[in-house]
């Protein structure tokens, strides 16, 4: 609640590098928290874009089974192919690379991925 963000300030060098930090543009800071709730209970994808374009995102954990991974990172990939903006020309994902958090990415071709 926005309330309490003066009190988790001092909280800002330990979370926000660590990206916990709430901010009311990711819609953590709201004052409807059952809402919020909800909205991630029911699914809402949460990504991060860097300045070069590349696109970061949570698919899954490990105790996740394989099926649910692969539904998983498919829809993200048809929730970014969506938001495709309509003056984009030419080929808007040119590279799909998917990894763990500390190991080697595994490169998937974009071509394979459903429009």
């Amino acid at each position: 609640m926005p309330s309490v963000m003066p009190k988790i300030g001092a909280l800002g060098k330990i979370l926000g590098p660590r990206g916990l930090m709430p901010n009311p543009k990711t819609g953590t800071v709201t004052m409807e928290v059952g809402k919020a709730v909800q909205e991630v209970k029911a699914g809402k994808i949460d990504f991060k874009v860097d300045k070069y374009g590349i696109i970061h995102t949570g698919v899954a954990r490990v105790s996740f089974e394989n099926q649910k991974i692969s539904d998983n990172a498919n829809e993200v990939l048809s929730t970014i192919l969506k938001l495709k903006p309509t003056a984009a020309k030419g080929t808007y994902v040119k590279s799909v690379t998917i990894s763990s958090t500390m190991s080697p990415g595994v490169k998937i071709d974009p071509k394979s991925i459903s429009k």
